[in-house]
């Protein structure tokens, strides 16, 4: 069985972050997205990858080098950004006839049981009840959780069960060939080709799928929704070692819940609740609650709540909100 993650998307809606950095790469909780989604295959027994990668792909390339080293793994890259059904289509020579695959969208955070998941004998798709379904795919499932169609973003959901980007097929072989029909015809109205159609053809054609429903979702492609799941994982990884909960810097108080990475230099300040800040950052006067820092920033006499800042970025002066890029210099002062 192999695991197939797709992360060639551009993240428009967190830029500047996203200019200069994979969305699946930013920090969330200690780790990034692409870290939290593949730790948790890695827990469930998958060992086999394969990553569809393209914009800023050899970024995407070199992090899965350096922290998986021992990780077996193809990379297949996107070129033209033409949906997801095209990005799992791109996968067809990497997966063999009928092998069994494990599809989890890159910039998907779950909280659902893996392992019982790969241990279905029917293919399944995971889902979250939602109050506006018209922007997700959409599962119309009946009372024993056996899906009866798939939608993609309809104007009028007959059912408010989103398809939250997590797929277990079990009949990879007619996956290909419904992708192979979908692509030989028109693209949907938005330029793209959606798996869910794919998915539809296959259940059309007689192959049963059925619905679990995750835990938690947390969607990390805006600003808001990246710093509340960065708040939700923070306080599940404090509860769940709390010990990892004591830092000690100079003239500073945290406020756990808080993530800091290794080699930072952080003084009379005040961190926390809710901050994730990268390595070798350098932080002095300033109070920093519910953000997101990046490695190597530089922030100096500033107050920031509810912010992202990038990798490299030099702030000075005093803030409140900021969703500052990579290699920034703001001086506020």
């Amino acid at each position: 069985m192999k695991a197939i993650i797709p992360v060639a998307g551009a993240g428009t809606k967190l830029r500047p972050l996203t200019y200069t950095q994979p969305k699946a790469l930013i920090p969330i909780a200690g780790k990034t997205i692409l870290s939290v989604i593949v730790d948790q295959l890695i827990d469930a027994g998958v060992k086999d990858f394969v990553f569809v990668i393209g914009y800023l792909g050899e970024k995407i390339q070199r992090y899965i080098a350096k922290t998986y080293p021992q990780l077996s793994y193809t990379l297949i890259t996107q070129n033209d950004r033409r949906g997801t059904g095209h990005a799992i289509w791109l996968t067809r020579d990497a997966v063999a006839d009928d092998d069994e695959v494990m599809i989890v969208l890159g910039d998907t955070v779950c909280d659902y049981n893996v392992k019982e998941v790969l241990g279905s004998s029917i293919s399944q798709i995971g889902v979250r009840k939602v109050d506006d379904p018209r922007s997700f795919g959409v599962a119309e499932i009946n009372d024993k959780d056996m899906v009866l169609k798939m939608v993609e973003k309809p104007l009028i959901p007959k059912s408010n069960m989103a398809m939250v980007g997590i797929y277990y097929i079990k009949e990879s072989k007619a996956m290909y060939t419904a992708l192979d029909n979908h692509l030989n015809n028109r693209a949907d109205d938005d330029g793209e080709y959606h798996l869910t159609n794919a998915l539809q053809q296959m259940i059309e054609g007689g192959i049963r799928f059925q619905a679990f429903r995750v835990n938690n979702w947390f969607d990390c492609g805006k600003k808001e929704s990246l710093l509340s799941t960065n708040a939700i994982l923070l306080k599940q990884m404090a509860e769940e070692h709390p010990d990892m909960q004591h830092y000690a810097f100079d003239s500073t108080v945290i406020l756990p819940p808080v993530n800091i990475a290794e080699g930072c230099n952080i003084s009379h300040s005040i961190i926390g609740p809710n901050v994730t800040i990268g390595e070798y950052t350098t932080i002095h006067s300033s109070i920093i609650k519910d953000s997101i820092i990046g490695s190597y920033a530089e922030l100096e006499e500033v107050v920031l709540n509810s912010s992202i800042i990038g990798n490299d970025a030099y702030v000075r002066g005093l803030s409140q909100s900021l969703n500052i890029g990579d290699n920034t210099e703001i001086d506020l002062g």
